[in-house]
């Protein structure tokens, strides 16, 4: 009897710490596994992963970098024959794209992860010529769908980068599993804010940190992430006489305890793809303070509900003002406007319905 399955292949760069490789292995232990046999292709080292895979076959290509994984992927996809293959991330999207050409029964999917027009005025420009760079502007429209995590990320492929409406779909990231409400909504005192995000310049820890220096009550502010820019961020913080108020986690697989017994999340970014942290943060019933900024915070955040977005140093501290003067927010109506919309079973059915209609 011929197997009724779907055929899906899952590919990504590496499975260290990081927002899209979490959500893609989470999405691919979460099909339900009577409709779909997933594999799940790694094409960087085993030993550097940070997250246990469970109830799918993994297979590790234990390559240094993308490019040295090609011809590795295209004799798997030949060999095994996916009906589907879904990639994420830069250079493998890329990679993917034109690899399609070789596999025109194969129905390809993207998931992009950054609203791009914005991020590449973050990016550090390079007068090296880049194969990658020259033809990445065209890969999107070889794939049979793109899966963008929000409504800012649809608009802007199709406006910058010209890619036709019908092969864009948005599916919001999930709220992964173990951010449950918080029961108590005792305020701590003094107020606990938190940032989990990179180092790196577009989450915009510099202007959080001019904040907090002009901020005239105690506080206490944990950040975890580690990157680049942390030195420059500390040396800051010390400048401006609050380092004994900082807590520094490089990293933690207990994110939701330090959001739990957290005030509020404060959000930095010049841009965000979906960002995980907030909907986590609001799943436990912490609310969000934003900058307004591309990239689904103010799809997420309802207004005096869950959080504020706000457009000005000024209008931060003046939020943050506010909370410390009265604190108002309830962990379970923070958390509704989560579950609601981001929880596992509401997103996983819409990837399902996605890759069976695109076999259909």
């Amino acid at each position: 009897m011929k197997n009724s399955k779907i055929k899906i292949c899952f590919v990504l760069p590496n499975l260290r710490a990081g927002g899209a490789e979490r959500v893609m292995s989470f999405i691919a232990q979460k099909l339900d596994t009577s409709k779909f046999e997933t594999t799940l292709i790694i094409i960087g080292n085993e030993s550097e992963a940070a997250y246990d895979i469970k109830g799918i076959n993994v297979i590790y290509f234990n390559k240094p970098r993308v490019q040295s994984g090609i011809t590795e992927l295209y004799k798997f996809i030949k060999k095994n024959k996916p009906e589907i293959v879904f990639s994420a991330i830069g250079h493998l999207n890329t990679v993917t794209a034109y690899m399609s050409w070789f596999f025109p029964k194969i129905k390809f999917v993207a998931r992009e992860v950054n609203v791009l027009s914005v991020l590449a005025q973050f990016n550090e420009q390079s007068n090296k010529f880049s194969v990658f760079e020259f033809i990445e502007k065209y890969r999107f429209n070889r794939f049979d769908k793109v899966i963008c995590q929000s409504q800012d990320m649809l608009n802007d492929l199709n406006k910058s980068n010209n890619i036709k409406q019908n092969k864009l779909v948005v599916i919001n990231n999930p709220v992964t599993s173990g951010f449950k409400t918080k029961k108590s909504n005792k305020t701590i005192k003094p107020l606990h804010f938190i940032t989990v995000a990179r180092l790196v310049k577009q989450k915009g820890h510099a202007r959080l940190i001019e904040v907090l220096g002009k901020l005239n009550f105690p506080f206490h502010y944990t950040i975890i992430g580690d990157g680049p820019e942390k030195n420059t961020l500390f040396n800051r913080i010390e400048e401006l006489g609050f380092g004994k108020n900082v807590t520094n986690i490089p990293f933690t697989d207990q994110v939701s305890k330090y959001l739990e017994n957290s005030n509020v999340y404060l959000q930095g970014s010049f841009v965000e793809g979906f960002p995980n942290a907030i909907i986590e943060s609001c799943m436990v019933g912490t609310p969000v303070i934003a900058f307004d900024a591309p990239g689904g915070i103010n799809e997420i955040i309802k207004s005096d509900i869950n959080g504020f977005v706000v457009k000005t140093e000024d209008d931060f501290i003046e939020q943050l003002n506010n909370i410390n003067k009265s604190y108002k927010f309830n962990p379970e109506d923070v958390s509704k406007t989560i579950s609601s919309r981001y929880t596992e079973e509401i997103i996983i059915k819409k990837y399902e319905d996605l890759f069976i209609n695109l076999i259909k």
